[in-house]
């Protein structure tokens, strides 16, 4: 699994070792998912600003979010691209915002890392064909999230 993380924000310094950390909860995620190994994801970090334009562009919605998924395989099923000759399974993108990420941490009274783990798993579960657009939906996503979630040891604080 291979977890490409990328700042694109100056707001919040991120601390040296969440790449190792990110990469460690999504490599478990995907395995309990049943995701090939090989899988690739990008992470993206973002400011409020940065992800309003996203949201705007993407979503119709003019504000800042959390967290946005961009799956690469919601195209066709079974659909891979061929690089240099082997097959990579390329999951999509997530991005989040550093700045929302900050508040929200806050008002739950746990850590920044706590926060940014919970939205990359929350994105993940996107990539992966998960929703939360219907009340049924939205149970099973919130479940998988607290499953996996525990399963990396990060219960709630």
């Amino acid at each position: 699994m291979s977890l490409i993380i990328t700042n694109h924000q100056k707001k919040i310094p991120l601390h040296p070792q969440w790449e190792a950390d990110l990469s460690i909860i999504a490599e478990k995620c995907l395995s309990l998912e049943d995701v090939d190994p090989q899988a690739e994801i990008s992470l993206v970090f973002k400011d409020d600003d940065g992800i309003q334009e996203l949201n705007k562009e993407y979503r119709g919605k003019d504000m800042p979010t959390d967290v946005l998924s961009f799956a690469l395989l919601e195209a066709g099923e079974d659909e891979l691209t061929i690089i240099d000759g082997e097959e990579e399974l390329l999951l999509g993108d997530i991005i989040i915002s550093l700045e929302t990420a900050w508040r929200q941490a806050q008002e739950y009274n746990h850590s920044l890392e706590r926060e940014i783990a919970y939205l990359m798993v929350h994105g993940l579960l996107h990539l992966l064909g998960y929703d939360h657009m219907t009340d049924e939906d939205q149970k099973v996503m919130r479940r998988r999230e607290e499953e996996l979630l525990e399963a990396v040891g990060l219960t709630r604080e």
